[in-house]
């Protein structure tokens, strides 16, 4: 299985180390590109600034490709800007308008919902099928998933609260496992994919 990352703005080294990491001699790929998306079996859309990313998937000619490989069932793993970006609806908030979305992931979500940059934090979060100790969440300017559709099952939470959706094979993070050093979320996305 090839595995790629959307490299178009946010957290994509970050991404990329964690699968090299986690797949010695199987380099993951950059995407910026639709030829390059047309290469992978798996997708994982980074974290960064929900706005810009949309933009730059206009942009590139990336949007249609990836709505339509996303409709065709390719596995993704989407964090922070990339929950908001799959979402199937997205609440007004403080930050001004909302970003265009492609809605694979039944959920309402609500951007920076948690505060500004300086109220971000690193928080446990309880993550089902996921062993060892709870996952060391890392939330900056975290979108907030307000309610869950009956096409989406909730399967990490902080607390009460949802902080990770799944819908078919696409799955949606408020946080970023990318830069907490704990790549089990990683491998566990990739051993579903594989399936």
């Amino acid at each position: 299985m090839k595995v790629g990352v959307l490299a178009l703005q946010g957290d994509v080294p970050e991404h990329l180390r964690a699968l090299a990491a986690l797949r010695p001699g199987r380099a993951p790929v950059p995407v910026g590109r639709p030829e390059e998306l047309a290469e992978v079996d798996a997708l994982f859309l980074p974290g960064g600034e929900s706005t810009t990313i949309a933009r730059l998937l206009q942009e590139s000619g990336l949007w249609r490709p990836l709505a339509r490989r996303l409709e065709e069932g390719m596995p993704v793993l989407a964090t922070c800007a990339g929950l908001i970006l799959l979402a199937r609806q997205l609440e007004p908030g403080p930050s001004g308008p909302n970003p265009p979305t492609f809605g694979a992931l039944d959920v309402r979500v609500r951007r920076n919902d948690y505060g500004a940059q300086r109220e971000s934090f690193e928080g446990p979060v309880e993550v089902d099928g996921l062993p060892g100790p709870p996952f060391p969440g890392v939330f900056i300017r975290a979108p907030r998933i307000l309610s869950v559709g009956p096409k989406a099952t909730a399967f990490a939470r902080r607390g009460a609260e949802v902080v990770g959706v799944r819908h078919g094979r696409v799955w949606g993070l408020a946080f970023h496992p990318e830069l907490s050093g704990d790549w089990r979320l990683h491998e566990l996305f990739l051993a579903e994919a594989e399936r």
